[in-house]
C-alpha cells in the first residue's frame, strides 16, 4: 500500500494512530528555506486533539521532531523527516474491533488489504491521526507560497443545519480573512455561537454531525495547470480525498451549476483600475480548462458525520459469521470538520506548491 504524493514535491506518510510515531518525509523542497517555526505550531494548535469538549478528548501535545533536511535552521534540499511521537494512546478500546469491524470505517478494508496484517488501534495506518505530519508539511508550502504573495485562506462553511457565509464574497484577502486565521476553530465570529450548538447537540445526542470546509486561495498567476489529466481541480481533488471523511470535493459554484442556466455563470473577462486581465464574477472558482485564471481560487469539501457514535451499531461478527450489536469505544470527534481546516489548507498548499514548481520552476530566496 502505498502513502506517498507529488510531483515535483514529494509527501510519504509512516506510521500508525497507537504506534510509537507518526510522522512523514518531504521531498524535493528547495534548499535554504529558513522554517516558520511559529506558523509551523500555529496550523498544529488547530488541528491538535483535546482542546474542548468539540473535539476528541485523546491529548496528544504534537510536539514534532525534525530528523533530517535541516542544517543551521534551514532546509538543505534533501528529505526532510519529520515524527510525531504518540502519547496518549488506549489500545484496549479497541481490542474487540480485531473480529467486529466498525460500520463506516477502513477496518474491513484494511482488514482484507494487508491480508490480516491490519492495525485495528484507532484505525492504524487509516487514521486521522496521520493528518498531524501533513499538517506540518502544508505549514512549510504555505509559509513559500506567501513569500510569493500568495494567501490561503479556510473557514467551516457549514455544520449540520447551520450554513455560514461563503469566501466568494471576499475579493481579495483582507483583515476581516487575517483575523479568520488566527481562530482556533476557524468560523467567523457571528457564526461560531449556531455552529458550536449544533455539534454539541449531537455531542449530547451520543451522535454526530457533518460539515463543510471552504478554502480561498489568493494571488495565484494565470497559468497553473495543464488541461484534461493534469487540471488544478484533478490534482487538489486527488489530494483533498486523502483526508479521511471527506466524500465531496466542489469548485466555484460546484454542484449548483446543475440548477443554473449559461446566462447566470458568465464570468466575463474585464480590465480592472489597473489594466490587468480579471473577470467580472467567480462561478468558476479561478479556473478554466484546468488552469488557474488568476482570480481566487474557490473550493469546498464535505465531511461525513464522524462514523464512531456512542449510540450501539448492529454489524457483523466476521468470526461467528452472526450479526451482532457493536458500542464503540475509543475517543472520537462529535464533527470532525472542527479540526480540519489546517488540514484541508495544507493539501491545497502542497499542491499549489508542486505546481509552481512543476510550471514555473520556483526559486526560493535565501
Amino acid at each position: 500500500m502505498s502513502s506517498s504524493f507529488g510531483k515535483e514535491l514529494k509527501i510519504s506518510l509512516f506510521g500508525e494512530s497507537h504506534g510509537t510515531a507518526i510522522g512523514c518525509v518531504i521531498d524535493g523542497l528547495p534548499p535554504k528555506i529558513k522554517l516558520d517555526l511559529k506558523l509551523i505550531e500555529k496550523r498544529m494548535l488547530q488541528r491538535k486533539p483535546g482542546q474542548s469538549k468539540m473535539t476528541t478528548p485523546r491529548a496528544e501535545t504534537d510536539q514534532f521532531e525534525i530528523l533530517s533536511g535541516i542544517f543551521e535552521g534551514k532546509t538543505t534540499g534533501g528529505p526532510l523527516c519529520i515524527q510525531i511521537r504518540n502519547a496518549d494512546r488506549q489500545s484496549d478500546d479497541y481490542e474487540e474491533l480485531k473480529k467486529v469491524f466498525r460500520p463506516g470505517h477502513a477496518d474491513y478494508v484494511g482488514y482484507v488489504k494487508s491480508m490480516g496484517a491490519y492495525d485495528p488501534r484507532g484505525g492504524g495506518h487509516f487514521s486521522a491521526r496521520l493528518t498531524a505530519p501533513l499538517v506540518f508539511a502544508g505549514a512549510i508550502a504555505e509559509q513559500i507560497l506567501a513569500e510569493k504573495g500568495i494567501k490561503i485562506v479556510g473557514h467551516i462553511k457549514s455544520i449540520g443545519q447551520v450554513n455560514g457565509k461563503s469566501l466568494s464574497e471576499f475579493a481579495h484577502f483582507d483583515e476581516e480573512l487575517a483575523d479568520l486565521d488566527n481562530q482556533i476553530y476557524n468560523i467567523f465570529p457571528e457564526e461560531l455561537e449556531a455552529m458550536l450548538a449544533e455539534v454539541d447537540e449531537a455531542r449530547i445526542a451520543g451522535d454526530s454531525v457533518g460539515a463543510s470546509v471552504e478554502v480561498s486561495v489568493y494571488g495565484l498567476p494565470v497559468g497553473l495547470g495543464s488541461p484534461f489529466f493534469d487540471t488544478v481541480e484533478g490534482k487538489l481533488a486527488h489530494a483533498l480525498f486523502a483526508i479521511p471523511a471527506v466524500k465531496g470535493v466542489e469548485f466555484g459554484d460546484g454542484f449548483t451549476f446543475a440548477h443554473k442556466r449559461g446566462s447566470e455563470v458568465i464570468d466575463a473577462f474585464v480590465l480592472d483600475h489597473q489594466g490587468n486581465v480579471q473577470t467580472n464574477a467567480n462561478h468558476n472558482g479561478g479556473i478554466n480548462g484546468g488552469i488557474t485564471n488568476g482570480m481566487p481560487l474557490l473550493f469546498k469539501c464535505g465531511f461525513k458525520p464522524t462514523a464512531s457514535i456512542s449510540m450501539t451499531q448492529e454489524t457483523l461478527n466476521f468470526n461467528t459469521k452472526e450479526m451482532t450489536n457493536l458500542k464503540v469505544k475509543g475517543r472520537h470527534d462529535p464533527c470532525v470538520a472542527m479540526r480540519a481546516v489546517p488540514i484541508v489548507k495544507a493539501m491545497a498548499a502542497i499542491v499549489l506548491l508542486d505546481l509552481l514548481i512543476e510550471n514555473l520552476g520556483v526559486g526560493i530566496n535565501a
